[in-house]
């Protein structure tokens, strides 16, 4: 699923440097196409920057040099994910009519298609194509095949934003290949490493962020629903901290550990998150008339069984991490070799991104 806001190279590459600028912990990846496969060559996590709510291309620009030398890369090209708060994503119906007019309608009239005014942003349209009639299916109503829809999504940023996420890669002396919502890159690796799920059942992917968690639905390969919750694993961790009177760094650790003393202290934060993906799940079932069958978590906190064990009791519906490189070719320098598995559900985002350009 490629989505780009910007696309200075208009043709995939053989190899991407794919950057989740996190709010916390920036993750990288270094991947490259060989042949019908996709490797994954190295990776990075870095602390990131701390400013102020008023975007510092200096910054950023500085914090994106330390992650390409990090990297170890020698390519120049990188494709970046933006965080939530970046990016409008919508799913809309439209008519049939060539990408460029979509995103101009999508300029003139964001209120009517996107619910809200949204002057001074860039937009960009995915279009799903349509899907085939199984055999023997009943013949479309005439009415709708002379007027037929296009499921598009459709995705917005503003524009100065844009502008200075492209100057801040300039800074770091790389150069801006693509930069997407940060929710499609689980997607994109979702398919990727679950192809059969992907394509037959409907499913539930979860991200855990910092600040905020994004969950998407998706039915047999359709992308249906998007939903953010102002939860992450910030408030799951000062929760913790607070309740048990320990520090925040020794909360993080009880997060990820299977400590019994911090199960109530982690489930009041917990149920929350839970009733807010819940709902989502809730009206996806009412919408569809169909069950979704498991819910797939990534992030930080997916690394914990005792988080997914309590999201499990409050989503009513079977929650589990999976691995975003399962699909890829390993070609890890050694300790990384050994760290991915426990390392892999954070990576989900970055890989994705990288997808998009591969």
């Amino acid at each position: 699923m490629a989505l780009p806001f910007f696309n200075g190279a208009k043709k995939k590459r053989n190899q991407i440097m794919a950057i989740d600028l996190g709010s916390r912990i920036t993750k990288a990846v270094l991947m490259e196409r060989r042949g019908d496969v996709l490797a994954l060559l190295r990776y990075a996590m870095l602390d990131a920057p701390i400013y102020d709510r008023k975007f510092s291309v200096e910054t950023v620009g500085e914090h994106l040099k330390n992650v390409a030398e990090a990297l170890g890369t020698v390519t120049k090209s990188v494709a970046l994910s933006i965080q939530p708060d970046d990016a409008v994503v919508r799913q809309v119906e439209l008519p049939q009519m060539p990408a460029a007019e979509m995103r101009q309608l999508m300029k003139l009239n964001s209120k009517n298609f996107l619910q809200q005014e949204l002057p001074n942003y860039f937009f960009d349209v995915h279009i799903f194509p349509p899907k085939i009639p199984a055999p023997g299916a009943k013949p479309a109503d005439p009415k709708q095949q002379a007027l037929p829809k296009l499921k598009v999504l459709v995705a917005g940023s503003r524009h100065q934003l844009i502008n200075d996420y492209q100057a801040a890669i300039q800074q770091a002396g790389l150069i801006p290949d693509v930069i997407i919502p940060n929710l499609i890159g689980p997607i994109n690796a979702f398919e990727l490493a679950q192809p059969e799920l992907f394509k037959n059942e409907s499913i539930a992917i979860v991200d855990v962020g910092f600040k905020h968690s994004s969950i998407c639905l998706l039915d047999r390969g359709d992308f249906v629903l998007t939903r953010g919750v102002n939860i992450g694993g910030d408030k799951l961790t000062a929760g913790i901290a607070e309740a048990m009177n320990v520090t925040y760094a020794e909360a993080e650790g009880i997060k990820i550990g299977l400590a019994p003393e911090a199960r109530p202290a982690l489930e009041t934060q917990v149920v929350p998150l839970g009733r807010e993906l819940r709902a989502s799940i809730d009206f996806f079932e009412h919408q569809q008339d169909r069950p979704v069958s498991q819910v797939f978590v990534c992030g930080g906190p997916a690394k914990s069984e005792m988080f997914l064990e309590m999201l499990h009791e409050e989503m009513i519906a079977e929650c589990k991490t999976w691995n975003p490189t399962s699909a890829l070719q390993l070609a890890l320098p050694g300790p990384q070799t050994v760290e991915i598995e426990h390392i892999g559900p954070q990576l989900a985002v970055a890989i994705g991104t990288a997808i998009t350009v591969l």
